[in-house]
Parts: structure tokens; sequence; C-alpha cells
């Protein structure tokens, strides 16, 4: 939240880290542009705590480290030539440092000049870095947003972007097409080029699209600051001006889910029934093993969605146990016994799939997606009066609230077996389809 804010930390992730510059003179001598840590917390108020302390401490070393060079044995020549240098007492202090380490070892005491990263090595190293932190999916999207800003800026050095910079690269991003990328012919263009190949047309992506290119480029740079390569980040102060409407996803109607079913698709029919009765995502169903199949004795079988060979989840709050439905025993017969339940199947090959059958079928209802099985499984648990957080706890949603709108999981181990199974075997198909 805004209020949250606290001078010298920042939250990443779910953890506050604290980053404070050490002065020029105190960089010098330690050896340390700053002094880093992480806060070990979510918590913003035991945050701002314990950023205090570490402020004090902080505090501390700078004056240590002042009035230590102070106290070091100085000679009267040396004394007056460096006061026409450095006028204030801590800062002649480090000048008699310098000098006496410097003439009893120059080549080793030399004050070490870090280089002045461009753009282009600047976006490198942070790819660099990101690869192996990112699941492959969410960095392409990174990597394209960076990419983008570093086309039209590669040469630049990092202390030379400022605000307007900024205001020109929303101005040029807001000018893209959604098709940019989508062909051979438009796969590697420059942001200029991009921009120029999308005039041809007339539609541009949406305010979100924006959103997402502009909140990742920050990031990049918000971690350039945490590096020491920057002071400051020279966008902060330009905003995003266009408005990002919400596009929620269509629930399908009960003739819709049907004439999906009835078309047996040998691709996805097994997986888009599987997502109807679970609330699973597409990655989920898609990902999972004849291992994740746990018998729970007279409760039956339940699904262990979980991390695994295949795939990540998107969130901890995702990993869960689901019942399986009574409605997919005979699908899970004719899977195979062990391993990869959907062998070569990936979410891509599912929502494409998806589309095309939506598009055979004729139903052109915009927001009916894939993702739409889900909405559809929520619904039904919302319609035979499950609450919220009930849901939230099978289709493994992250922020469930209670009734008085406590946070479910801070105060709950959460909902029984038994729950689970009386909530999941409540859920009907449309009349008519055999379950």
């Amino acid at each position: 939240m805004s209020s949250a804010r606290i001078r010298y930390a920042y939250l990443k992730g779910q953890t506050w880290l604290y980053r404070r510059n050490y002065p020029k003179e105190v960089a010098s001598l330690l050896g340390l542009q700053a002094l880093k840590q992480s806060l070990k917390t979510s918590d913003a108020k035991v945050a701002r705590q314990r950023a205090a302390e570490v402020n004090v401490r902080y505090d501390e070393t700078v004056r240590q480290a002042l009035s230590g060079a102070l106290s070091l044995p100085q000679s009267a020549a040396l004394v007056a030539g460096a006061a026409k240098v450095w006028p204030t007492p801590s800062e002649l202090g480090l000048a008699r440092l310098r000098a006496t380490l410097q003439h009893s070892d120059p080549a080793r005491y030399r004050e070490p000049v870090k280089p002045k990263l461009t753009v282009e090595q600047a976006t490198q190293a942070y790819l660099n870095r990101r690869q192996h932190e990112l699941r492959q999916s969410g960095f392409k999207s990174v990597r394209y947003s960076v990419e983008q800003f570093q086309t039209k800026y590669a040469k630049l050095k990092l202390a030379e972007l400022t605000r307007e910079e900024g205001r020109e690269f929303l101005s040029l991003i807001s000018q893209l097409s959604p098709y940019v990328g989508k062909s051979s012919r438009t796969r590697g263009l420059s942001l200029d080029a991009a921009v120029d190949w999308s005039k041809l047309g007339a539609v541009r992506i949406t305010g979100r699209t924006q959103r997402r290119i502009w909140s990742q480029v920050n990031h990049w740079l918000d971690w350039c600051v945490y590096e020491g390569e920057l002071n400051v980040n020279p966008f902060v102060s330009v905003r995003l001006e266009t408005k990002v409407r919400p596009q929620p996803y269509a629930v399908p109607t009960g003739k819709e889910v049907q004439q999906l079913l009835d078309q047996h698709d040998p691709v996805i029919g097994q997986v888009l029934l599987i997502c109807l009765l679970s609330g699973m995502r597409a990655g989920e169903a898609a990902g999972l093993l004849r291992e994740d199949l746990t018998a729970k004795g007279n409760l039956g079988q339940f699904f262990h969605v979980r991390s695994n060979k295949l795939r990540q989840l998107k969130t901890d709050a995702a990993e869960r146990l689901v019942p399986v439905h009574s409605g997919l025993d005979a699908v899970l017969v004719a899977l195979p016994t062990s391993g990869p339940l959907f062998p070569n199947l990936k979410v891509n090959d599912i929502t494409k799939r998806f589309a095309n059958l939506r598009e055979r079928l004729g139903l052109g209802r915009k927001g009916l997606v894939f993702h739409s099985t889900r909405k559809w499984f929520i619904t039904q648990c919302e319609r035979t009066g499950v609450p919220e957080h009930f849901t939230a706890s099978i289709v493994g949603h992250k922020s469930a609230r209670s009734e008085n709108g406590i946070t479910y999981s801070i105060y709950s181990a959460g909902i029984s077996d038994e729950q689970k199974r009386s909530i999941v075997d409540q859920i009907r198909l449309p009349s008519g389809m055999p379950l």
C-alpha cells in the first residue's frame, strides 16, 4: 500500500530490503557503495522498526569511519595541502588517510573508479540474472519489455536517462500494434521500426499491456538502483496516464459447456472436463502426473496440485489438494498409468486448440477463453452457497477473505478434506450431460 513507504527500504516480492548509499568519502574508505541487507519480514510495521535499527548502525558506521580517519598520524604539510581541497574536518581526515596509504603503496590503494554502464550493458546484465529466476513465459515477457527500451536508448549511459526518455518511451509503446512479434516479419524489430510497422493498422495494444511493459522497465531501473549503478530511478515521477480497463473472463453458459464437451475433442477434451470439475488452471491440469493422484480412504482420490518437473505453480497458495470429481473416473482410467497424464501437451496448445474449437462452434462471445472453465467452476460453487474463502482453498486463490473481511489464511489451517469433498460433489454438469 502507498501508506507503507519506508525510507531507505522497499518491498521486493514478499520481503522488505534496506539500501542506503554511503557518502563518497566513506564508500571509498570501506570499499562499499551502500549498506544493503534484508529486513527479513513482509510486515510493513516490523520492517519500519528494523529499518530504524539499521539506520542507527549506518550512522554509527559513518561516524566511526570518519572519526577513525581523523585520528590517524598526520604531518603539517599534508594537513595544509589537504585543507585547500577538503574544507570539512571529516573530509580532511580522509585526505590524510588516502595520502598515507598511497604513499606506502600507491598501486594497491589507488581509489577505484567504477565504470558507468550503458543502457545496453545494464539490460544485458539484468536479463542474465532474471533468466535464472523466472519461468520461461515470465522471462519472455520481461525480456521483450526491456529489450524494446534497449533498442531505443542502447548507447546512453544509465546516468544520462531522464524523465524525458521515460515520457518518450511511454508515447512510443502506446502506438504499438498487438500483432508485433506475431510473425517472423515483425519479430525482433526495434522499437522505432515496430512503431512504423504498427502505423499500417489501426489496432493498438491495450492499456493493460502498456502498464505491464512500463512496470517491467521500471523494475529493471529499480534493480539498477539496488545494484548501485543509479542513485535513483529517473522514471519514478513519470505517470502512465492510459486508463487500464478490466477485461473479465466470461462465464460459459450451460449450453456453451454442453456444446464444448459434445465435441469430445481428442486433444483437449479430457483437460477441458478436468478443469470444469476441479477449477484448475490450464497449466495445472496439463502438468499433472499420475503420482499427483492421492487416495484418501473413503473420501476417494484427490489431485495434489504442486510444482513438479513439468511446471511451477503461480503462487504458494496454488499448492493444494482437490477432490477428484466422480465424473472424472472414466477419464483417469484412460490416461497413462505413470508419469505425465498429458504428455507433450502445453498450455499454448490448449489455448490455441480452444480458440479453434470456439470458432468452429460459433462461440464468439467476448472474454470466452479456456480460463473461463475455472470461472465456471467458481460460479457453480457460489450458486450452491459455498463461502468464498472455502472456494478459494479449492481453486488456490491467494487472498481469500472470510465473511468478516479477515484474511482467511492468517487464522485458519484451512477447510477439511471432508468439506472439500462435499463441495466438489455438488458440482453438476449441464442437464443431460453424463457424469
